[in-house]
């Protein structure tokens, strides 16, 4: 499948039943709810889908199933989150053994390369396949920055396409514009810059709170792509208390809470992660409850649609 990486693709999350299993029922659930907002692609396996607790059999159960679910209307993308080089080649070429229409490939975890290793290590794994590759840049979270100059080298692959830039730092939005132009493609990854990242210059987004408001983050995307900043504002401010919810080391049950809420999800978690409880549960309520009493109509903005659509 050919598509360009923009619009709005959430990293979704991965379903549980009470007693750990993947609940594929209310994962569709959750994805019709993407694609009726209007979604340009969805991202498994990320650490909103907590990867890291998922056998290789659940990610193949879960790229084929949501490949199946969504009929071709958007392209699906697994993410690559390894340790080695030797892991992230058998997970790129599973990817594509098993449909998926792209990659996230993140730097190598729990090491922090050099210049030349980094490089070499997305380099080696671009190319042992066909599929595009976004490039996920968050330092803060993985201790490794792609640097400018490393992205200098990756133009050397041509299938690396995409980067999602979630530095923290929204001027890098417009210092990867003025060095590489329209080379890649640029989503941003922090929810609370949505708004600065799409004014700067950036293509999409790659989002956490999509997962549990899926209409209000088309809708603000649509909004600044059309030019109704002050429309766009009115959303970004209402919407800023639950966004802080993804910057959050338990983004994962802040989200998946955020989730049960609104009516597409369920809080379960897979171990060592556990579902809130007490006074911090509480809190996180209160801002999720207080969001959705609030919540802005946004169909006006989204309206009419009959499923997902991508640019091609």
């Amino acid at each position: 499948m050919l598509f360009q990486w923009k619009g709005v693709m959430p990293a979704i999350t991965t379903k549980f039943t009470s007693d750990g299993e993947l609940d594929l029922g209310l994962f569709q659930e959750n994805l019709e709810a993407q694609l009726q907002a209007g979604v340009t692609g969805v991202i498994l396996g990320g650490t909103l889908g907590e990867a890291s607790v998922l056998t290789t059999g659940e990610k193949e159960r879960l790229v084929k199933f949501t490949i199946e679910k969504v009929d071709g209307r958007i392209p699906v993308i697994l993410n690559v989150a390894e340790g080695s080089t030797r892991l992230a080649l058998e997970q790129a070429a599973l990817a594509a053994a098993w449909g998926a229409d792209g990659l996230m490939l993140l730097p190598p975890m729990r090491y922090v390369p050099d210049h030349r290793e980094l490089v070499t290590y997305f380099k080696t794994v671009a190319d042992s396949t066909a599929l595009p590759v976004m490039i996920y840049n968050n330092p803060n979270d993985y201790k490794t920055l792609v640097t400018l100059d490393a992205f200098e080298a990756l133009t050397a692959c041509p299938n690396i396409t995409a980067i999602k830039e979630s530095t923290r730092d929204v001027s890098n939005v417009t210092r990867l514009r003025n060095r590489f132009g329209d080379r890649y493609s640029i989503l941003g990854g922090v929810d609370t810059l949505t708004l600065e990242a799409l004014v700067a210059g950036a293509d999409g987004l790659v989002a956490g709170l999509v997962c549990a408001f899926p209409a209000e983050t088309v809708a603000l995307y649509e909004l600044v792509k059309t030019g109704r900043i002050a429309e766009a504002l009115e959303i970004y401010r209402w919407f800023m208390p639950l966004l802080e919810l993804d910057i959050h080391v338990k983004l994962v049950q802040y989200i998946k809470l955020a989730e049960q809420q609104t009516g597409i999800g369920s809080e379960y978690v897979r171990a060592p992660r556990l579902t809130l409880v007490g006074e911090e549960r509480e809190q996180i309520l209160n801002i999720i409850n207080r969001g959705i009493a609030t919540r802005p109509d946004v169909s006006h903005i989204i309206g009419g649609r009959k499923g997902g659509a991508f640019p091609v």
